[in-house]
């Protein structure tokens, strides 16, 4: 006598509904982050090159990067400011973030006075950690000594 059944598991199909879910949000995600990316890249901004000049390829969380472009035009976010509106925008975020850092990233061919002006704006917002952007020197071309 045989007491033990004889019950076979079939394999269950493979779901592939969450599968199709799972890499349509991937996806979603790399095109987003891609076009962020990209926007900083696209604002025709050539910063100065510096012998510890580093070429930062990731952002911290709250950082606000105020491009100075060669014609003077202040960009935040791909949006232009002129000296008032971007105080306002500064003491705006100041109230919320008192330790709010501002990278400034201006043009190799701006005039000094433009970078001054986006930086005195910074300092009557209150903002008191600000960071120039810089970028390495090419290799063919040597780095620019003080005489």
């Amino acid at each position: 006598m045989n007491f033990r059944k004889q019950h076979s598991i079939e394999p269950s199909p493979m779901q592939l509904a969450p599968l199709v879910d799972v890499l349509f949000l991937l996806v979603i995600f790399f095109a987003v982050t891609f076009q962020y990316a990209k926007e900083e890249q696209v604002m025709d901004v050539s910063v100065p090159a510096a012998d510890e000049g580093k070429e930062k390829e990731s952002r911290n969380v709250g950082e606000i990067i105020i491009n100075i472009k060669k014609d003077g035009e202040i960009l935040v976010n791909g949006q232009k400011f002129n000296t008032d509106e971007l105080l306002v925008k500064l003491k705006n975020i100041v109230a919320l973030y008192k330790d709010q850092a501002v990278i400034l990233r201006g043009d190799e061919g701006t005039p000094y006075q433009n970078v001054i002006r986006v930086l005195d704006t910074c300092q009557k917002a209150g903002i008191w950690n600000i960071a120039f952007a810089t970028r390495k020197p090419e290799a063919d071309q040597p780095a620019a000594t003080p005489k």
